[in-house]
């Protein structure tokens, strides 16, 4: 954990980029105060995960000294649950059953080896309430309510797996309290990081009965919120969530499997629209709560779908950015090339700094990004975004935020680049990017 402890450390007084603002006060559940690390099944395991899968990808975590750089979630997401020709089979009280065919020891069994393990479990669910429940009109624990008491039959809700959803009424007795059921069946499982998909506008009094239930449980449970949540309730994001999504998928499905399952992960154009949104939800970000841009798919080379230039930009941009580091590939075929990104302490020390850069140049294929952190030191990243032609890429340190000289250190390979005075160049292949520290003199 040296690499994330000497971040914290860094971090502790790290200053907000100009143009920042405290539009709202971050959720004050004391939990991600830098940005999560860890993995998820999504990208690789798709809609097929099995105890043996998520426990092999632990084993992968731990072993490969990911780990001990800080990655220490192990994110259960979609598919856990069994389905019928009606949407989810549900428990006695209404709440999604687990697939024993895939899961045959059962949630709480995988959360203790995981937790075994020295790492963190996270899981996954949507709002609102099963079709079963309401059709069988099942209790809701710990009370005198049932299903068709809060169940709202004329809306149904987002869900991508067994679909037949219905929006809760949360102004009917027993609304909360189904929630909180679920949430103290999560905590009893060992669940630390929670995952809630298909959040919209609309739901936010879903989102705001999470918040309340998993504040409840007693056990600390890092909230966080899918997908491409709209920026004009980030304010009430902030205040409820830990993270939340900003954009869709990165995934791009086209993939030779079923669904678009399998490589490629992602492609270029999934990755470079992340940097539009990371500006535009650049002020929301700080301890607490963070803008997610979705998982880090670096592990597994250029199979992924991404070039080792474009690799290294995708984890400048997610640093710089302070997203949430969640690696979506297969951790048990890791590349040497991508073991190396992923364990450089000077990149998670960027991310793991507390503070969300901003861009302070954005023209054709041409971005720079720049923070500034608490001893006075600036992170600036330069991009060539462009999928073919070097590009000269430019910054004025005043544009920056001081003048005169630095001392440069580029922070992918930590060499000294010496005393820059007034202005930095990098000429950029096609999606490569440069990220330095600058130490005004």
């Amino acid at each position: 954990m040296r690499a994330r402890l000497t971040a914290l450390a860094v971090a502790a007084t790290a200053l907000a980029v100009p143009g920042a603002t405290s539009a709202a006060h971050a959720s004050d559940n004391g939990l991600s105060v830098r940005p999560a690390m860890g993995w998820s099944s999504w990208s690789f395991v798709r809609r097929w995960p099995t105890e043996a899968k998520i426990k092999a990808q632990a084993d992968a975590l731990a072993s490969s000294g990911l780990k001990d750089h800080g990655f220490v979630y192990i994110n259960l997401d979609d598919f856990w649950q069994k389905c019928d020709s009606n949407g989810f089979t549900v428990d006695s009280y209404g709440r999604w059953a687990v697939d024993t065919s895939k899961f045959p020891s059962g949630i709480k069994a995988l959360a203790d080896y995981v937790h075994g393990k020295g790492l963190k479990f996270g899981f996954y669910v949507t709002p609102g309430i099963a079709k079963n429940a309401v059709t069988k009109n099942t209790p809701i624990e710990g009370t005198s309510y049932h299903a068709k008491d809060i169940a709202d039959t004329s809306k149904t809700e987002k869900n991508y797996n067994c679909k037949n959803m219905y929006y809760i009424d949360y102004s009917k007795a027993g609304a909360q309290e189904f929630v909180n059921s679920w949430a103290n069946q999560f905590a009893s499982w060992g669940v630390d990081y929670l995952k809630i998909d298909g959040v919209g506008s609309a739901d936010v009094p879903d989102v705001q009965a999470w918040d309340k239930a998993l504040r409840a449980t007693g056990r600390p449970i890092n909230f966080a919120l899918s997908n491409n949540l709209p920026i004009a309730n980030a304010t009430t994001w902030k205040k409820l969530a830990n993270s939340w999504r900003t954009q869709g998928d990165v995934e791009c499905y086209c993939g030779s499997g079923s669904n678009g399952s399998g490589y490629p992960l992602t492609d270029w154009s999934h990755v470079s629209s992340r940097f539009g949104t990371a500006a535009s939800w650049q002020q929301y970000a700080g301890p607490g709560g963070w803008n997610d841009l979705d998982s880090l798919e670096i592990g597994n080379g250029d199979q992924a779908g991404l070039t080792a230039d474009q690799r290294r930009s995708m984890f400048t941009l997610w640093a710089m950015a302070a997203s949430p580091l969640l690696l979506g590939t297969d951790l048990t075929n890791l590349n040497s090339t991508d073991t190396a990104m992923l364990t450089n302490d000077r990149l998670i020390g960027v991310d793991q700094d507390g503070v969300a850069a901003g861009r302070i140049v954005n023209s054709g294929v041409k971005q720079v990004w720049r923070k500034k952190e608490s001893n006075g030191d600036y992170v600036v990243a330069l991009f060539n975004t462009g999928t073919s032609g070097n590009s000269t890429v430019s910054v004025n340190w005043s544009q920056v935020g001081f003048s005169g000289s630095a001392s440069v250190t580029d922070l992918w390979s930590g060499k000294a680049t010496g005393t820059v005075a007034d202005s930095y160049s990098a000429t950029l292949r096609p999606g490569e990017t440069r990220l330095i520290r600058a130490h005004p003199l």
